[in-house]
């Protein structure tokens, strides 16, 4: 059922067997599989998943390579509410471990907001990451671009960058350290934009200039291009570098700050797990973009039949059922 603040109070009393923080392909797929488990779910969705903003699938098995990913989502909510699910759009503020159970506080609303507190045997953080993308004037001028051949995951589009001019857009001279030299497995013909936010050492400078990668230092004014497609960029002292298509690595925000109470094993932003997704908190689960791995769409929903079937085990037990016999 999808609840709003109409409805709300329907659900005051329930413990859920599992609450889920996002309702991203990770998200839905475990609802789903929780629901065919014959458990309870709840998903909390704050709304424009990661996968929300791709604007065309090339990864998903299937699929036609042109599918949005506003339409995976879409067929996997109404997945999810054939099945019973509960499902809110809200945003998760506080996790509190009461021993055996969960106190989750939701903000509902953008605007005379209004704060319930939900209650769950188990947690999947599923609430992702989000990509950062270079700081200009005009942001619109970014998002122009970003999605189509401005791209924010080698792993998932490298091969579209296949022997084109490139664009490296780099947040940190770690990410060039990172990134670059597998770029390099697809396009030989890369320029790296450090925005003017870092310097580059000079032992670095001179790696990729040995391998003829040209730096520039100097801030974008603004990105080229008409259609949703980059042709370039213009720095601020009027330069313009022409560019058949770009990647973006400047780091990401972990939405995650819900469970900073809990001591994780983490490694680096993100959160390490089992082969099922339980962290270090036997009843926290963490699956898709949040935990180490494979950053994909199609990674996340696996992600979610994994942890849900682990929690499926965890709280099964052995069911009597008493059957009528009818005799003629």
């Amino acid at each position: 059922m999808l609840l709003s603040k109409s409805n709300l109070d329907d659900r005051a009393d329930r413990l859920y067997d599992v609450m889920i923080v996002g309702g991203g392909a990770g998200g839905l797929s475990a609802g789903i599989y929780l629901q065919r488990f014959r458990l309870s779910s709840l998903i909390i969705d704050k709304g424009k998943a990661r996968s929300f903003w791709m604007q065309e699938l090339h990864n998903y098995l299937g699929l036609p390579p042109d599918t949005p990913g506003r339409v995976l989502l879409q067929k996997g909510k109404q997945h999810y509410d054939s099945l019973d699910g509960d499902f809110l759009n809200g945003f998760v503020e506080s996790v509190i471990d009461e021993g055996d159970s969960f106190s989750v506080r939701v903000k509902v609303g953008r605007t005379n907001s209004i704060y319930p507190v939900f209650r769950a045997k188990y947690l999947i953080a599923a609430s992702g990451i989000i990509d950062n993308l270079p700081p200009l004037e005009d942001m619109k001028n970014v998002y122009e671009y970003a999605g189509y051949n401005l791209h924010v995951c080698m792993v998932c589009d490298g091969y579209e960058m296949a022997d084109k001019q490139c664009g490296f857009f780099a947040g940190s001279e770690a990410s060039i350290e990172e990134m670059v030299f597998n770029l390099s497995w697809f396009t030989a013909y890369i320029t790296i934009f450090t925005h003017g936010q870092f310097e580059v050492s000079e032992p670095l400078k001179t790696q990729l200039q040995e391998y003829g990668y040209r730096i520039v230092e100097t801030p974008i004014e603004q990105f080229l291009g008409r259609n949703h497609q980059m042709t370039g960029v213009q720095l601020v002292d009027g330069t313009i570098f022409p560019l058949e298509t770009g990647l973006i690595s400047m780091g990401s925000t972990y939405h995650n700050a819900y469970l900073q109470e809990f001591n994780l094993d983490r490694k680096g932003g993100y959160l390490v797990t089992d082969k099922m997704g339980r962290t270090s908190h036997p009843r926290i689960f963490a699956i898709g973009d949040l935990k180490v791995g494979l950053n994909q769409a199609i990674v996340a929903a696996g992600d979610g039949a994994l942890a849900a079937t682990q929690i499926w085990r965890d709280l099964r037990v052995p069911r009597r059922w008493e059957v009528l016999a009818s005799t003629t």
